[in-house]
């Protein structure tokens, strides 16, 4: 396509409209943004056919091109797929609209009311790789939260991206909202995504859904805010007053449900009053399901079969059927260890000592902090948002799963009756 010989002025291009749709999208009902959404869903179900043959086309390219079987099986779409993405639409369709909710006002002395009402980021751009069903869960999200979006999914994923593109303008159509409120880039030169970052005139936040390598790069050349986290290192703390039916559940669930998820444990921190109760049996449970044990000397004691932990194992986010486990003193030194080591994501203790979990949720800094509950429920969805964007790490501007809430700002909004600063 000859307009994306010059990616610079295309890209350029899209973020002018982008930024000038924003605003019809900001001032959009909720009925109006509803219509789209559910003619999205009806457009992908219509074109169904037309979507997974765009997707085989990915699928087979992708083959030619040596991609890795974990890699394909996030590329491939299927009927269920297609279902799926169409549900994953009217779903966010059905939450509640956060645009324009007013909280917190309070009378002041003056007579004046001072409150918060929520509004939108304005454009967000979402960069992320493979799932050819990100395009219809951010653009859905983008668009529920009154915001503008371009899109730039992993060349691999092209054509299938293309395909649900025309869904989503489509039903910004039938809404009559302007199609170029949610944009999928038409290139996939990666030059596009150097433009996307550094637009700050243009877009507002980036949120980059992938590899530690393609975040680490956007978090470093970005000159727009990045709502981001490179690594998923959870922690499960059993604590000296766990319940060792409950601890044996926790960590089986937390570690071994998905080995390939950001809210996976990858490392078992273990108080020593009860690792030699409690150890050897969350240990066999482990090696029963296929999981390298790597520990120190006090837990290769307790399993002979672990291998010796290094320094970085307990820095790794595996994602793999391995495990760090570390024995220590008791509560304060499992905080030490996991503010050591910890990516800030997810931790968790295990404990019936209400002091020890009140402690542990004050003083553990991580986007998410749990008692006796498994590492795996750091997740939008379980958190009631109905949808996530992505996770944050990060302190500002959200933190933890990102719902149509973290997609939206706050400003300040004053209600007199002629009242004056006196």
């Amino acid at each position: 396509m000859d307009v994306l010989v010059d990616v610079k002025s295309y890209m350029q291009q899209v973020g002018r409209e982008a930024r000038s749709a924003s605003r019809a999208v900001a001032r959009a009902s909720t009925g109006a943004k509803n219509t789209a959404l559910l003619a999205m869903a009806k457009a992908v179900r219509e074109r169904r056919a037309e979507l997974l043959a765009a997707n085989a086309a990915d699928v087979e390219q992708a083959r030619v091109d040596g991609l890795d079987a974990a890699m394909i099986d996030r590329l491939t779409l299927t009927e269920k797929g297609v279902e799926s993405m169409a549900q994953g639409l009217e779903q966010v369709a059905a939450l509640p609209d956060p645009v324009g909710e007013i909280t917190d006002m309070k009378r002041r002395p003056s007579g004046i009311q001072v409150g918060k009402m929520r509004v939108p980021i304005g454009v967000v751009g979402i960069i992320y790789e493979a799932r050819p069903n990100v395009t219809a869960d951010a653009a859905a999200l983008c668009l529920k939260s009154g915001n503008a979006a371009i899109l730039r999914g992993g060349k691999e994923a092209i054509r299938a991206n293309q395909a649900i593109a025309a869904c989503v303008r489509e039903g910004l159509k039938a809404a009559g909202l302007p199609e170029s409120a949610v944009q999928v880039i038409e290139t996939t030169d990666r030059e596009a995504v150097g433009h996307l970052i550094t637009m700050p005139e243009f877009v507002d936040v980036i949120v980059p859904r992938g590899g530690k390598g393609l975040i680490e790069r956007i978090s470093k050349d970005a000159r727009v805010p990045v709502i981001k986290h490179l690594d998923g290192n959870c922690h499960v703390y059993v604590d000296d007053a766990a319940d060792p039916v409950k601890a044996l559940r926790i960590v089986e669930n937390s570690k071994t449900q998905r080995y390939g998820t950001c809210n996976t444990t990858e490392s078992l921190v273990v108080a020593r009053a009860v690792a030699a109760t409690q150890l050897p049996a969350i240990a066999a449970m482990l090696i029963a399901k296929g999981v390298e044990i790597r520990g120190c000397e006090e837990t290769r004691k307790l399993v002979p079969t672990a291998k010796p932990a290094t320094e970085e194992d307990y820095h790794t986010e595996f994602l793999a059927p391995i495990i760090a486990v570390k024995v220590v003193a008791g509560l304060d030194e499992a905080i030490e260890h996991i503010t050591k080591y910890s990516s800030a994501h997810t931790e968790s203790i295990v404990t019936e000592n209400y002091s020890h979990a009140m402690r542990f949720l004050r003083e553990v800094d991580s986007s998410s902090v749990m008692v006796n509950a498994s590492t795996r429920f750091a997740d939008g969805f379980e958190y009631g948002l109905g949808a996530e964007i992505g996770i944050s790490t990060d302190k500002f501007h959200a933190r933890g799963p990102v719902g149509l809430e973290g997609l939206t700002s706050q400003k300040w909004i004053v209600l007199g009756d002629g009242e004056v600063r006196q």
